[in-house]
């Protein structure tokens, strides 16, 4: 059985997030983030308040891991973890300000590296690759 990198849309994909991420960190790296936390950064961006256990839901890394990004987080000064008013064993996880300022640079910086690294495709090509890109997320049920 012959295996080539070349025709591998799994080594090529995971090759690709690691540019991406390389490309990535570069960028966010003067704001004192990183991509292990740029995702949990953008749910809260998106909605603010969230348990560490629906941000495990939305980022799709294990507990431990998380409960290890948001302690970091805290330490950093980008979140604040309090209790929830209705539910005391619950603490829900608030972006601080320093954190809701980074917002802007970091999305800046995003999609300066997703411009970067497809500098070479038409719109219509972009298009096409997210679109594909979302289809094979839905086929491990995303």
């Amino acid at each position: 059985m012959d295996f080539s990198t070349d025709d591998s849309p799994g080594y090529l994909i995971n090759h690709l997030a690691r540019l991406f991420a390389a490309g990535l960190q570069a960028r966010i790296k003067p704001l004192g983030l990183t991509t292990g936390v740029f995702p949990v950064m953008l749910c809260l961006w998106q909605k603010d308040g969230l348990t560490q256990k629906e941000l495990v839901a939305q980022v799709g890394i294990e507990q431990a891991t998380m409960a290890n990004t948001l302690a970091r987080m805290e330490r950093d000064g980008l979140i604040q973890r309090l209790a929830d008013p209705d539910d005391g064993r619950i603490r829900r996880n608030w972006l601080s300000e320093k954190g809701r300022a980074l917002q802007a640079p970091a999305i800046e910086a995003a999609m300066a590296e997703n411009d970067a690294g497809l500098a070479q495709f038409t719109q219509q090509e972009r298009d096409t690759l997210v679109a594909l890109m979302r289809k094979a997320i839905t086929s491990y049920g995303w």
